[in-house]
């Protein structure tokens, strides 16, 4: 039995190892523009803020979509200040979370620039 729940222990501990790693860990990070077009607090149990992002390069094309996730208050308010109008979306990408109680996506939002 001891050695059973020392491994669940060792197992417990690398997954939280794990998560840290790859949550204070970024793979890459830059900027989108556009205009948010979806902005939500979802979740079963973990709420997340997650938003969509329509990026138009070149009239007469079709929009490409950038799905994001907010952690920060104080972003998610810049967002909901800034609705209708250009942005800038500032972002780091983080690959291999293991749930989405961090997000639904990999691309956290750390900064919101109004674009004129």
């Amino acid at each position: 039995m001891k050695k059973f729940l020392g491994f669940l222990v060792l197992v417990v501990v690398l997954f939280c190892l794990y998560t840290w790693l790859v949550l204070s860990w970024s793979y890459s990070a830059g900027e989108r523009a556009g205009y948010v077009q979806k902005f939500s607090k979802k979740g079963w149990i973990c709420k997340t803020w997650e938003g969509e992002l329509a990026m138009i390069n070149i009239p007469g094309t079709l929009t490409e979509k950038f799905n994001f996730t907010v952690h920060d208050e104080a972003v998610v308010k810049k967002i909901n200040d800034s609705m209708g109008k250009r942005v800038a979306l500032v972002y780091r990408e983080h690959v291999g979370i293991p749930t989405t109680c961090f997000g639904d996506t990999g691309h956290f939002v750390h900064d919101v620039v109004v674009v004129e």
